[in-house]
């Protein structure tokens, strides 16, 4: 009889530690997809900037663009914005100044950097025992942001 309380109570010390840090896990991979959101959203307002210096005739378009916020479950109307963007500087720039690739290659790192945080959290939110016992807490399942509809 006291062995079977002693297993069962290591057993549910391991559970409970891997509950823990698993939980302390999310957290972490919350944070660091939050963090990689701002990079983006910094990203993509540089470019708006760059533009708006280089090209003064484009500056409402990148106004709008860096006007509006990037926010997780609202990508939609900042990536049409972005995509309006990249349309402008196509028709404008036939070679891109340096400064401008500079800022676009910046977007293609940040937005990867993004994309792989979200991976990364998903699949941890996504796994059975994480979603039984509720280890997300209220936090939103983050999305993914689509870049490859900007031609950056």
């Amino acid at each position: 009889m006291a062995i079977e309380i002693v297993i069962t109570l290591a057993v549910l010390l391991v559970l409970g530690m891997w509950a823990l840090y698993t939980a302390q896990r999310l957290n972490s991979l919350h944070i660091r997809t939050d963090a990689a959101l701002a990079q983006l959203e910094a990203t993509l307002d540089r470019r708006a900037a760059v533009i708006s210096a280089l090209a003064p005739e484009l500056e409402a378009i990148a106004a709008r663009a860096e006007s509006t916020e990037l926010v997780q479950g609202h990508f939609d109307e900042r990536a049409a914005r972005e995509r309006e963007l990249s349309a402008a500087i196509a028709q404008r720039f036939e070679s891109r100044p340096p400064v401008l690739a500079d800022a676009e290659g910046r977007i293609h790192l940040a937005h990867r950097f993004y994309n792989e945080a979200v991976s990364d959290t998903r699949a941890l939110r996504l796994r059975p025992a994480v979603k039984l016992l509720r280890l997300g807490g209220t936090a939103k399942l983050p999305e993914y942001f689509e870049l490859s509809q900007i031609d950056v």
